[in-house]
């Protein structure tokens, strides 16, 4: 395990679930520009989640996420879920030009359970 991983790994004290969430994503790229993306969870946890992004973003960045929750029949009537994340890691670009980008919340932390897609 290489250096990074550990301390990844490390900060990382609760188990990210994979689950398929939509999320729609502001701030500004490396070059400063503004931007807005609808992507969708890789996995995520209380205090942070991965997804894909076709912008190219710096760790250390902030950006504002929300997660509608409308969209699901058990929480029709819960608000959306909303906060800041910093950017804590950035996958090299793939093929497609997307790149996997983990956040830490730093604002409010999600507090909805999911279960995993892979268990279900």
């Amino acid at each position: 395990m290489s250096q990074t991983s550990e301390k990844m790994a490390r900060q990382r004290s609760e188990r990210r679930i994979s689950v398929h969430l939509p999320l729609r994503v502001r701030g500004r790229d490396t070059r400063g520009f503004a931007f807005e993306e609808d992507t969708a969870s890789e996995n995520l946890c209380r205090s942070g989640a991965a997804f894909r992004t076709r912008f190219d973003l710096a760790i250390g960045s902030n950006l504002e996420i929300r997660i509608p929750m409308q969209g699901y029949p058990s929480r029709r009537y819960e608000n959306d879920f909303e906060t800041q994340g910093r950017v804590v890691h950035v996958s090299d670009s793939q093929p497609d030009g997307e790149r996997l980008v983990g956040v830490q919340f730093v604002g409010p932390r999600f507090q909805r359970v999911f279960r995993s897609e892979s268990a279900a």
